[in-house]
């Protein structure tokens, strides 16, 4: 499902126009973003936890030649989907 068609069925579901379900998507998007940004953990009961990971500095191997790089340490996203949500999806 693209972000069109995801708008396309939150519009029908809540009987508002695209134009407001693009919003609101958009702004949802935006507030998560902004929390992970600062640290922090977005949890939506029944759905899931949006929070941020901290992958440690690391060596590796260039593919190509074999060559040892140093893998610099980063923090990412990551989703853990809540029990509703599971049970929803089996």
């Amino acid at each position: 499902m693209t972000k069109s068609e995801l708008v396309e069925v939150m519009a029908g579901e809540a009987e508002i126009s695209k134009v407001a379900a693009a919003k609101a998507l958009d702004a949802m998007i935006k507030g998560i973003t902004k929390t992970l940004k600062k640290n922090g953990k977005v949890t939506l009961v029944g759905f899931g936890t949006f929070a941020v990971t901290k992958r440690k500095a690391r060596k590796g191997r260039n593919p190509r030649t074999g060559e040892a790089i140093k893998i610099p340490a980063a923090k990412l996203p990551k989703f853990s989907a809540g029990k509703a949500f599971k049970a929803g999806v089996k």
